[in-house]
């Protein structure tokens, strides 16, 4: 017996959403793939909001500071990162989710979701064009940050618990490491 799958298009998954489809659940799209989102602790809703507040002060209006908001990627996905640093386009964002070229980079809070924020949308990420992702590993108190995409695959991983770190986007802006882990 052969297993069918469906592959879900963002066109078939905004159908859907319209409809109601997934009304009592929380999904996001990854690569064609319907994916339940972990229900979010405390803690995870906790760093979620601090960093999103911290980083929307330092960034004032260069850039839209987006919590938990889809973004759209063109290989079949719609993921929802905890923090989206996008470009501030206003009104536009009515029309559409931000597209990669609209991204700074990505944020993700990690506790139990750390191994699929460290594989699969490390991947998804990196193949979207995404040119910086953080994650924020709540169980090792530590950011690892990914970054100098080449031939889809980020060559640059750091870890830090500590020191100043200036994302790509914005070389000019020293952001210590403890303001993101406290």
């Amino acid at each position: 017996m052969t297993l069918a799958t469906y592959k879900w298009t963002v066109k078939n998954y905004h159908q859907a959403i319209d409809a109601g489809l997934f009304a009592d659940e929380s999904v996001e799209l990854l690569r064609g793939n319907l994916v339940v989102i972990a229900p979010e602790r405390e803690p995870h809703a906790y760093y979620t909001r601090s960093i999103s507040h911290y980083l929307q002060s330092l960034l004032g209006d260069r850039a839209l500071v987006s919590e938990a908001h889809p973004i759209i990627l063109p290989n079949n996905s719609e993921p929802e990162p905890d923090v989206a640093i996008a470009q501030p386009l206003g009104r536009e964002y009515l029309n559409h989710h931000p597209y990669p070229e609209n991204i700074f980079w990505l944020i993700e809070c990690s506790q139990a979701t750390l191994t699929k924020d460290l594989t699969e949308k490390k991947d998804i990420y990196a193949e979207a064009g995404i040119q910086e992702y953080w994650v924020i590993d709540l169980q090792n108190h530590q950011l690892i940050v990914f970054k100098d995409l080449q031939n889809n695959l980020y060559t640059t991983e750091q870890m830090f618990t500590n020191g100043v770190i200036s994302p790509v986007s914005f070389p000019d802006l020293q952001i210590p490491v403890t303001e993101l882990l406290q």
